[in-house]
């Protein structure tokens, strides 16, 4: 018994609590958290203004389908088919309701 009393003697703040502990690592978390969240802060207008410089570019293009889609109305129903085995990309083979095929079929 002497002996924990001397121990404590010594070194009196030897029993930690779990609640600090919970708070230790809650400060942890706050200080990463705030890092991480002036890191985005930071770093998204300049990796935006990146990007938007090499989208500009011409040949950034080549890589994008420029395909658009619409709607029409129920009179006149048709289907529009483009393939890679046509000769020409620009190619578009236009097949109505009745069967009749106009275009680059």
């Amino acid at each position: 018994m002497s002996l924990d009393r001397d121990w404590d003697s010594i070194r009196p703040d030897r029993n930690y609590s779990a609640a600090n502990t919970g708070m230790g690592i809650l400060r942890i978390t706050l200080l990463f958290g705030s890092a991480a969240v002036a890191l985005a802060l930071i770093a998204t207008p300049f990796l935006d203004s990146r990007m938007r410089s090499q989208s500009g570019r011409a040949d950034f293009a080549g890589g994008l389908d420029r395909m658009s889609t619409g709607s029409i109305g129920r009179r006149d129903t048709y289907t529009l088919r483009r393939s890679v085995l046509q000769p020409l990309p620009s190619s578009v083979c236009v097949i109505r309701d009745n069967g009749k095929r106009s275009g680059d079929c």
